[in-house]
């Protein structure tokens, strides 16, 4: 591809604890993820994809090798530079995080909080906005308690989405869904990708939704295996 990838990952290790303690959970990881792609993740549990996402998500510093999002390098990272990177990362994660003392909008809102240079005003309606997209525009004054389990996994989209980031990081979030509702929250978050030209990076252990994907790789003991997308393709992977 010509496109500089979005996410480029090079003989990535990582070890949790330290001395005697000390257990290595990521294998020599390589990875490249390019502008506009949705990439699925599967594997086991235990097989190390929340630990990859946690570090491209900038959440903890990369240890050895070189993990490299929008061109900046990780492995080493102070705390500035991980913050710096996190404004144009979106996260989605598996239980929705969202704040009980908040409504729909507020939570949505929230997120735009990173972003100083947009007025106030503007910020109500982008998030309004991504609500409506979502659809829920019916229930943006909302509580979170008042929500059903798919309709508050929509707000964490709208809250990923709302500040238009580059790339978007997404664990498991289908997973306490019925069929219907997992399928409608990844369909959307498809859609407003594209709209946005984000790139997505979803961990799931959900057959159903596998279709929506342009590469699905697969992680096992801490190791990436082979591209599986790409083989079923017919392409060498």
């Amino acid at each position: 591809m010509n496109q500089e990838p979005v996410v480029k990952i090079k003989n990535l290790n990582h070890y949790f604890g330290q001395g005697a303690l000390k257990k290595q959970v990521l294998y020599d990881i390589s990875l490249e993820i390019y502008p506009g792609e949705i990439v699925l993740m599967t594997g086991p549990s235990g097989s190390g994809k929340t630990t990859l996402l946690t570090l491209l998500g900038g959440l903890r510093s990369a240890q050895e090798g070189s993990l490299k999002v929008f061109g900046q390098e990780l492995c080493g990272a102070g705390k500035n530079k991980l913050v710096q990177v996190r404004r144009d990362i979106g996260y989605i994660f598996q239980a929705h995080n969202l704040l009980k003392s908040l409504t729909a909008l507020q939570n949505v809102q929230m997120s735009l909080d990173l972003h100083p240079e947009i007025p106030q005003q503007e910020m109500k309606a982008q998030a309004m906005a991504m609500l409506e997209a979502v659809g829920l525009r019916e229930r943006v004054n909302y509580y979170p308690e008042n929500l059903s389990g798919g309709q508050k996994q929509r707000v964490a989209i709208a809250r990923a989405l709302v500040s238009h980031p580059k790339l978007i990081l997404a664990d498991e979030p289908t997973a306490a869904l019925d069929s219907k509702s997992g399928r409608d929250v990844v369909e959307i978050m498809q859609k407003l990708a594209k709209d946005q030209g984000s790139t997505i990076l979803l961990v799931t252990h959900d057959n159903r939704i596998l279709d929506i994907a342009d590469r699905i790789v697969h992680m096992e003991d801490g190791y990436l295996a082979k591209d599986a997308a790409a083989q079923t393709a017919g392409t060498p992977a």
